[in-house]
């Protein structure tokens, strides 16, 4: 059913922070019975948390993580990639997507975004690939999948993996398939302002059996048997340790918040495509442009709801806007500055504004909204009503 927003042009009394998750009684009353038994740590409702999310996703496996970035982190390293590798990504996206690949050893080598749909330039990877070029770092950006067809065809034709950054895409679809059941490895994000949120987490999808085992090991300090198995009442298991691991794993808590989000990831996702839609509504006659409709075939995840502005048009600038929005007690986000504008990765890598033009485009211009199944119907309102404010003032 349609909604009305009547807006109104009063101040909200609270500031409304970008990216409040909803939050509700059953993960609360499943944190504290946690606290009551006494297993805070990896557990049973880790175990129970991944069996859910790999039957929502499809895949063979998944695996929780303490943060997305520990989880891909992992997934490069069980997959070989190493020192001396390239890894093909590109620098519209957070610096976690292009850490990850360095933590690895490996070099990042960057590809323009596309517009309007502000994804990977699939028409120019293949200029980007050598014989050092060991994978595509895909990212679906703000929640729309990245067009896999092209992309898997790429690394077939040129024996490529593809690890795929789902941070924005949890729900996504491409062509039938689930985000986290195309490429070869697929991370997700439960960050705070994620579609489903653990506070920090992550999770890693993957049909290979032998990345699952390594990850699952080099994520618990590289430990044969994990704090589960080791402290069950099946009896006490001896560990070994076979490899210089890493503390990534996830805890009981955050597994206790992920499994009941997960249950009503759908709702919330209905919920945000009502927003987005009053979003398209309001906006249409504003000297912005909104985000591109979803391809046939696909599922959005609508994660995000970014504007580019026409700074042109509007004599401002993108900053200006979000400081109006500030002075109205309206939270935004701006997704993303291109990597290869800041300043690390510029004098590492000796990175120009223009070596990427597309990106730099949108670093200029983009915002993001306010978009969470916990906005009220009067939330959406005040923000309509800033935006326009904002643009106007």
């Amino acid at each position: 059913m349609r909604r009305t927003y009547i807006i109104s042009m009063k101040k909200r009394d609270q500031f409304l922070v970008f990216g409040n998750p909803m939050i509700e009684q059953d993960e609360i009353d499943d944190v504290v019975d946690s606290m009551k038994s006494g297993w805070l740590g990896t557990g049973p409702k880790v175990i129970r948390f991944q069996e859910a999310f790999r039957e929502y996703i499809g895949s063979k496996h998944a695996l929780a993580v303490n943060s997305w970035t520990s989880g891909m982190h992992l997934g490069l390293i069980a997959a070989g990639i190493g020192p001396g590798d390239e890894v093909i990504t590109t620098p519209m996206t957070f610096a976690a997507s292009v850490n990850v690949i360095l933590h690895s050893g490996a070099t990042p080598v960057f590809v323009d975004a596309s517009l309007p749909d502000m994804t990977i330039d699939v028409n120019q990877i293949e200029d980007k690939i050598t014989p050092r070029t060991r994978a595509i770092l895909p990212i679906h950006f703000a929640g729309r999948p990245c067009n896999m067809d092209a992309i898997m065809d790429i690394a077939h034709r040129h024996d490529l993996l593809v690890m795929e950054d789902a941070a924005h895409a949890i729900e996504g679809m491409y062509h039938g398939q689930k985000i986290g059941n195309i490429g070869h490895l697929t991370g997700f994000s439960f960050y705070v302002t994620k579609n489903i949120v653990t506070g920090e987490g992550g999770m890693i999808t993957t049909n290979n059996d032998e990345w699952a085992e390594k990850i699952q090991v080099d994520g618990l300090h590289g430990m044969s048997k994990g704090a589960w198995h080791r402290y069950s009442d099946d009896g006490y298991k001896h560990y070994a340790v076979v490899y210089p691991g890493y503390k990534y794993n996830m805890m009981d808590i955050q597994a206790a918040i992920g499994y009941h989000q997960l249950q009503r990831i759908g709702r919330y996702l209905g919920v945000r495509e009502h927003i987005w839609q009053s979003y398209d509504e309001a906006f249409q006659d504003l000297s912005v442009t909104t985000p591109l409709p979803p391809e046939p075939d696909t599922v959005h995840a609508r994660h995000l709801y970014t504007l580019l502005l026409d700074i042109d048009r509007l004599k401002i600038t993108r900053d200006d806007f979000l400081q109006r929005m500030h002075e109205r007690n309206i939270g935004t986000g701006v997704h993303f500055i291109s990597v290869h504008q800041h300043p690390y990765y510029r004098e590492t890598f000796g990175f120009q504004t223009n070596d990427f033009p597309t990106a730099t485009y949108i670093s200029e211009r983009t915002v993001s909204l306010p978009l969470s199944a916990k906005l009220t119907d009067e939330d959406v309102a005040d923000v309509i009503a800033a935006v326009r404010e904002a643009l106007d003032a």
